[in-house]
């Protein structure tokens, strides 16, 4: 059986990122995959960009298919790189640039978080928040 997320524990990561978001004054949109990169849940903040929406959830789905942190695909994906053109493929689900995040349990991924909404590194700092508060549970 395939480890999961819980509906409840994702609803805490989310909340997490929320007050995260809340604090630097940025509305955001957070998604919790499972490790196949399924939607668990999403919250879209008052205000938080339509686009975000798609954004957050192909940023969690890159992060549980590919299993590391999107922003660690932003200089392999450029033009000579060893993975240019990565974002092209999956059906443009593949996310080259930060905010999403593997979550983890002894060492196997569980799920991931994907957050969009503001620029590159505030939806970092509040993915961040979110992957805390998943080490903490």
């Amino acid at each position: 059986m395939v480890q999961t997320i819980s509906l409840e524990t994702a609803k805490d990561v989310i909340d997490a990122s929320e007050r995260k978001a809340e604090e630097i004054e940025n509305p955001m949109v957070i998604t919790i995959a499972n490790s196949e990169g399924n939607l668990i849940a999403q919250h879209r903040m008052d205000d938080a960009w339509l686009a975000s929406v798609n954004i957050s959830r192909n940023k969690a789905y890159t992060s549980a298919a590919l299993e590391m942190a999107t922003d660690e695909l932003a200089e392999p994906s450029q033009p000579g790189g060893s993975l240019y053109g990565l974002q092209t493929t999956d059906d443009d689900r593949i996310v080259v640039f930060g905010g999403g995040y593997p979550l983890t349990r002894d060492g196997e991924v569980v799920g991931a978080i994907g957050v969009s909404g503001g620029d590159v590194t505030q939806d970092m700092e509040v993915a961040q928040t979110g992957v805390e508060e998943f080490e903490e549970s």
